[in-house]
């Protein structure tokens, strides 16, 4: 097998896909999918024209994606923005793709980036950025998942905590505003829980339902981020709410404690608080406790480090936070937050405005750039 050849012919291979209309990222996936088919095929079975095969094999796999882009699309585009209360009323092949691509040959951390990648049509930066990690170390990932199952016969499911995991992560992107899936990951949850019963999904579940309830009431009508203290309440969807605290409630008397649950009762006490003022901040920092016991997250930690500072004041949450690592995402916002509550607005401001710089979306950016503006007005001259 001639490595070099191969690296010497990418670039000319990448290059006539994208002239034929491929965008580069799609173009990129493809070659890279018929290098893995050429690693597999020609120690056996040589080519004659190495470029020629290259260029085939990697056109088809763009054309074989894009169909199945357009096939995905078209599932979300018969899906209803705001998901239907109840049972999934239709099934169709998605979940069990999901169950596939969560090969037992592979790490649970390699079944999710791959079936992101595959299934739920996330990007690689996406997927890189759902797991804290660099763009170039999730590519790398998932080539490696792709040359694990090369060639292997997928008729052994996958667990259900990676499946769960997955569409955590794709309802959190839908959830984000980078890409409507929320819905969807909604309706393959409640296929998951009307198939299986498991206290974790109706957990992950009941946190969907409770986060979905206010995304009317998290854009401001130019499409700025409303910050959960300034939601309007009464937008709320208070029929999801219920349904959410319903399923969780009956999840939470099997005393099998997961991390989705204890989530889930965190949702479920920001949504039970007429207003934010009453929100009981006690109970959510005890909440925090036991899933970072579950899990050992530091995303946990930094927002247990917000709810600390809602609980026994900013000074504590300050305290809290000084044990999370400084590199992680919205650490420096969380930071601001505290030093404005604390009344440190000279430094708020500032940490506002390097927060923005490292936002991980535009409406984030544009809402933390507000909010400096909005500090640095308000102090003397």
């Amino acid at each position: 097998m001639n490595e070099a050849l191969l690296r010497t012919l990418t670039p000319g291979v990448l290059g006539i896909l994208v002239r034929r209309g491929a965008d580069f990222a799609a173009a990129e996936d493809a070659v890279q999918d018929a290098l893995l088919e050429a690693v597999r095929v020609w120690p056996a079975d040589p080519p004659r024209d190495p470029k020629g095969w290259l260029v085939t094999v990697a056109w088809r796999r763009f054309l074989d994606a894009t169909r199945a882009d357009a096939a995905r699309r078209r599932r979300e585009d018969r899906t209803e923005e705001e998901p239907a209360p109840g049972p999934a009323p239709t099934v169709d092949d998605t979940l069990q793709l999901y169950f596939l691509c969560a090969h037992p040959s592979l790490t649970p951390a390699s079944a999710v980036a791959l079936t992101l990648r595959a299934v739920g049509g996330l990007t690689t930066r996406q997927i890189a950025r759902a797991y804290l990690v660099p763009e170039a170390t999730m590519a790398q990932r998932i080539s490696r998942a792709k040359r694990t199952v090369s060639g292997v016969r997928f008729d052994q499911p996958g667990d259900v905590a990676t499946v769960l995991r997955v569409l955590y992560l794709v309802f959190n992107e839908g959830y984000s505003g980078d890409v409507d899936l929320a819905a969807e990951a909604i309706r393959l949850t409640r296929q998951l829980a009307a198939a299986i019963d498991h206290p974790e999904v109706a957990g992950l579940l009941a946190l969907m339902l409770l986060h979905h309830a206010r995304r009317a009431a998290r854009t401001a009508p130019d499409g700025s981020l409303v910050s959960l203290a300034e939601q309007d309440r009464g937008r709320w969807d208070t029929g999801a709410i219920a349904e959410g605290v319903r399923i969780l409630q009956a999840a939470l008397a099997r005393d099998r404690l997961g991390e989705f649950q204890a989530q889930a009762a965190i949702a479920a006490l920001h949504a039970d608080a007429p207003t934010a003022r009453e929100t009981d901040w006690v109970q959510i920092v005890g909440w925090y406790d036991e899933l970072a016991r579950l899990t050992d997250s530091p995303v946990v930690r930094l927002n247990r480090a917000v709810a600390v500072g809602e609980a026994d004041g900013p000074r504590a949450g300050l305290a809290a936070l000084a044990a999370v690592e400084a590199s992680l995402p919205r650490h420096t916002a969380v930071a601001a937050y505290l030093h404005e509550r604390d009344g440190d607005l000279e430094t708020a401001a500032r940490l506002y405005a390097e927060a923005a710089l490292k936002a991980p979306n535009l409406a984030e950016r544009d809402h933390l750039t507000r909010q400096a503006a909005r500090l640095n007005a308000s102090r003397p001259r």
